[in-house]
């Protein structure tokens, strides 16, 4: 009897152990972390392969996503090696990244190529942002340098709807691409050149198309094409490596609490046309994206050297603003999106790290501040006419610099019917005090553990048989 009750004991003592353990230790695949019904992915992006000099400017369909009709509240991204160790920007500068949506007729597949050569008319529908641009900047998600410490958080109750099904296209299916723009400028004889796309540092008088470059386009995005070589100090030599960018999506399942918002992008080189109903013109909107700035002269000098590209532009649509962005270059000094009279709808200005660590790497901008407006104090009227302003130093010339900016808005008379979800501040308490719990939770299963040995011990120290496997 004695034997059996302490066998019985210590298989008693093992089997909460591991149940225990079970209970707090993640799957393989524990990519997905759920807190207080917001759920958190990590994804990568197929690698890609850098050396010093070398540009990567890869389009991948098809990448892996949250799936469902959910409401993205957070979506951000960084680039990281083989191992998932962040990489510095003085190493390998990440110009862009951007997500677009876009609807895809099933059983129909498209290869991952270097240009943004893959949509078929016929079988791809690209779902735009809300945005005014008639090409480009249809993303729903992009930022640069400043990703890492730059806030994506959409605030409650609102949130960015997809997974629709009543708005897939029968036959089709939601897709995602990413496009990923970084350039290695280890040992780069201009590391800031490199960064801004000068032509000369990458001796190139034709795009990746073989477009002869106008004699005025000293730099951009036409230079530092995919597989193009910024200019090394003679003699240098690392390793390649295989980077990704990991990004991570954060969410909570629909329903009917949640005010789905739109997104728009405003580009401050537009240049648009404004509407003529008497004759059936619509508005008409080139967004050039990039711009240069030239150096202030000795006059200037004394006036602070500051270069301002302005927009006026008239809002297609109403709403309330919920959260507002810039997106800037090295240089840039800050931007701000103006209504009528002149009233401050944000502001959004740069973070310029000090030292060599990720996310404070010093000269470059490592985070844009961000807006959030306290629900219904900003709103925009249709037609309203916004003014965005861009500035940057000119004490050196810049080529190839932008001047976005991101708004979220939100119908002015939508009304939500629901209890909202708790907001992001709550949900990180929220997972604060569940990793308490896992700690509690493997305590008591290590003393479990220990009782089990001790009773092993025991056992075998008056003769009982040992418990094997």
């Amino acid at each position: 009897m004695g034997v059996k009750m302490a066998h019985g004991s210590g298989c008693w003592f093992l089997y909460l152990a591991i149940l225990l353990l079970v209970a707090i230790v993640p799957c393989s695949q524990a990519n997905q972390r759920s807190e207080d019904g917001l759920k958190t992915e990590v994804f990568s992006s197929p690698e890609f392969v850098l050396e010093p000099g070398l540009v990567s400017n890869k389009y991948y369909y098809n990448i892996d996503f949250s799936r469902g009709h959910i409401a993205i509240k957070n979506f951000n991204g960084e680039v990281v090696d083989e191992n998932g160790k962040s990489i510095p920007l003085h190493e390998t500068y990440l110009h862009h990244w951007v997500v677009l949506r876009y609807y895809q007729r099933k059983g129909v597949d498209i290869p991952n190529i270097h240009g943004d050569l893959g949509f078929l008319r016929s079988k791809h529908i690209i779902v735009k942002n809300s945005g005014v641009c008639d090409s480009g900047l249809s993303q729903y998600f992009g930022l640069g340098s400043e990703t890492r410490r730059t806030t994506t958080d959409v605030p409650d109750p609102y949130g960015i709807e997809i997974g629709n099904p009543d708005d897939i296209p029968n036959g089709y299916e939601e897709r995602w691409m990413l496009n990923v723009h970084a350039i290695d400028t280890r040992g780069a004889e201009d590391k800031l050149g490199c960064t801004e796309c000068r032509c000369d540092l990458y001796n190139v008088t034709v795009d990746e198309y073989g477009y002869v470059l106008p004699r005025t386009y000293g730099g951009g995005l036409r230079c530092c094409y995919d597989d193009a070589r910024c200019r090394v100090k003679e003699g240098f030599q690392a390793e390649k490596r295989s980077l990704r960018l990991r990004y991570t999506v954060k969410y909570v399942e629909w329903d009917p609490s949640i005010l789905p918002v739109q997104i728009y992008i405003f580009d401050v080189t537009d240049i648009w046309t404004k509407s003529d109903e008497s004759r059936g013109v619509r508005a008409r909107h080139h967004c050039l994206i990039e711009y240069d700035v030239e150096s202030c002269t000795v006059a200037e000098a004394n006036d602070g050297c500051t270069h301002s590209k302005i927009l006026t532009i008239n809002f297609p649509t109403g709403g309330e603003v919920v959260y507002g962005v810039g997106h800037q270059h090295a240089g840039g000094i800050g931007t701000t999106l103006y209504g009528e009279g002149g009233r401050v709808i944000c502001s959004s200005n740069p973070t310029y790290g000090n030292g060599v660590e990720p996310g404070n790497e010093e000269g470059y901008i490592v985070g844009m501040s961000t807006c959030y407006p306290s629900p219904g104090s900003v709103k925009i009227s249709a037609g309203e006419t916004l003014t965005l302003v861009s500035n940057y130093s000119s004490s050196q010339r810049h080529t190839g610099v932008m001047g976005l900016f991101y708004i979220l808005t939100v119908d002015s008379s939508a009304n939500s019917n629901a209890v909202v979800h708790a907001p992001v501040d709550v949900h990180k308490a929220t997972a604060i005090s569940e990793y308490s719990w896992a700690i509690t939770l493997l305590g008591v299963a290590l003393v479990a553990v220990v009782i089990f040995v001790v009773f092993r011990r025991s056992g075998r120290e008056e003769g009982y048989e040992a418990i094997l496997a």
